[in-house]
């Protein structure tokens, strides 16, 4: 079993300097819990989720958030996000995600190809449906 079996390929991504509000009302309205960001050239830089944006332990540190849950966009998404987040192959092996998803508690991994450009997604719901899956065919078919 294959991360390219099971990732989402049509893959909604921010850009470092985008604000905090409009990635907010983006990610929600696109309903995306994570979120990948790239530069002008299209290479990975890191990832922000719906947490990150949630997270009020981050206001005690910037001195322009005058209120944890009033977002503006005078935050950037290079202020939150994960620089260099962990990610994992087409080619790796869904246990590989499984093993980096639980261990360190992400949501979700990016997915880049040989050629290290981002192709897709994967997440612990696509990790789920790989499950059920695998699960079926161990039962002979039978859910």
């Amino acid at each position: 079993m294959r991360i390219s079996q099971y990732m989402t390929r049509k893959v909604l991504v921010g850009h470092p300097k985008d604000g905090v509000r409009q990635t907010f009302f983006l990610m929600r309205s696109e309903g995306v819990r994570h979120l990948p960001v790239v530069d002008d050239a299209q290479h990975l830089v890191g990832i922000i989720s719906d947490r990150d944006l949630r997270r009020p332990d981050w206001v005690d540190e910037d001195f322009m958030v005058s209120h944890p849950y009033k977002l503006d966009d005078g935050l950037l998404i290079e202020d939150l996000m994960t620089r260099a987040p962990m990610v994992v192959h087409t080619y790796d092996s869904i246990g590989k995600a499984v093993e980096i998803l639980a261990e360190h508690r992400f949501g979700a991994l990016p997915v880049l190809d040989r050629e290290e450009r981002l192709v897709g997604i994967l997440s612990a719901y696509d990790l789920l449906t790989a499950m059920g899956e695998l699960l079926a065919e161990l039962r002979g078919g039978r859910r």
